[in-house]
């Protein structure tokens, strides 16, 4: 099927996925998932272990990681005024100890409201409505603000994953320590520290790199024609030594291996922006999708997304949009676990 590149449509990325093949908890130990490979050249599908992924690089090859960690952003607690209890999601660190929040209800959270969470341990007062019906809200609280959010906040998990997480740290991935995001890079979440060891080992290197996920990664395209999409922004760092050991994987023919789509657009952004991958950071609402022009990536390891979303349009992209729709049909047949608990795909 012949794809339009110059009228593409959201609904030219749907597939249908029975609910039940939406992972709603990950598997242990998190190397066990599956993995699909994909030739992108050929289309050529492969079936294999997460922990297999040893097989599929190559000394001189470089992994980019993203290494982002997720706040414990979900917020519950109760309005002082009234007792009415109320959801804040925080969205962005504005400054000192005021954040930009998404609340639920919104009529309970009127500028000058305040409130209370954890018996106490965290207050909240707001201060001003902004775009969108977000909130800016100032904290008070004693001691450190995110070991007390550690001890009272919930992970944000998609709203498709209806089970409860027992582990917060299983919705981490095991290199994260750059505290900022609103959900997972989930890509890596297959990794453990013994499988790291092993691809070091080999002679593949790790670059890591920042870009901290916001969540718009799960706002839905809303508009037909695609290139109408507005995308969210969000906010990465590529230090100097990423970008030396990118870098000298390309001189010595090694190949550049993005792990998740954050990293992938991260790459991308610096590419576009700085000509080249240097250090750099800011501000990147790359669009990916069809028609695009890799510069800086080779392969890419990544979920199974959601239909009609940008990260499938992403991957289409990468590997060319009937190679995916085909590899997708094959993952529904063979019972692929999809979306941030799922299973993976290596599309080389």
């Amino acid at each position: 099927m012949g794809l339009d590149l110059d009228n593409l449509k959201k609904s030219d990325f749907y597939y249908d996925l029975p609910k039940e093949l939406i992972a709603q908890t990950p598997v242990e130990p998190r190397d066990s998932s599956r993995l699909m490979t994909l030739n992108k050249k050929t289309g050529e599908i492969g079936h294999k272990h997460f922990f297999d992924i040893l097989d599929c690089l190559n000394p001189n090859d470089c992994l980019v990681l993203n290494d982002s960690r997720v706040l414990p952003a979900r917020l519950y607690g109760i309005k002082e005024e009234t007792g009415a209890k109320v959801e804040f999601l925080l969205l962005n660190h504005k400054e000192g100890d005021i954040w930009e929040v998404l609340t639920g209800p919104g009529r309970r959270a009127k500028p000058g409201s305040r409130f209370t969470f954890g018996d106490g341990l965290m207050k909240a007062e707001v201060l001003k409505i902004v775009e969108d019906g977000n909130r800016l809200v100032r904290f008070s609280y004693d001691g450190n603000f995110y070991e007390i959010l550690d001890k009272i906040g919930q992970m944000p998990l998609p709203h498709y994953i209806k089970a409860e997480l027992k582990d917060n740290e299983r919705y981490q991935t095991v290199y994260s320590r750059e505290v900022g995001s609103a959900a997972a890079p989930t890509a890596g979440l297959h990794f453990t520290e013994e499988l790291l060891d092993k691809i070091k080992a080999k002679g593949v290197k790790l670059a890591r790199i920042t870009l901290h996920v916001g969540l718009g990664t799960f706002r839905p395209v809303t508009v037909e024609k695609i290139t109408d999409h507005k995308m969210h922004s969000e906010h990465y760092y590529l230090p100097q030594k990423a970008a030396d050991i990118i870098n000298e994987t390309r001189q010595t023919g090694g190949r550049v291996i993005a792990v998740g789509t954050t990293s992938c657009r991260t790459l991308e952004a610096v590419a576009a922006k700085e000509g080249c991958i240097r250090e750099s950071a800011g501000w990147t609402d790359i669009f990916i999708y069809p028609g695009f022009q890799f510069r800086a990536l080779d392969g890419l390891i990544t979920n199974f997304h959601l239909p009609e979303s940008t990260l499938i349009m992403l991957v289409s992209a990468l590997a060319g949009y009937d190679h995916i729709m085909n590899a997708y049909r094959v993952a529904v047949q063979e019972k692929y676990r999809f979306f941030s608990f799922g299973d993976a795909m290596f599309i080389y």
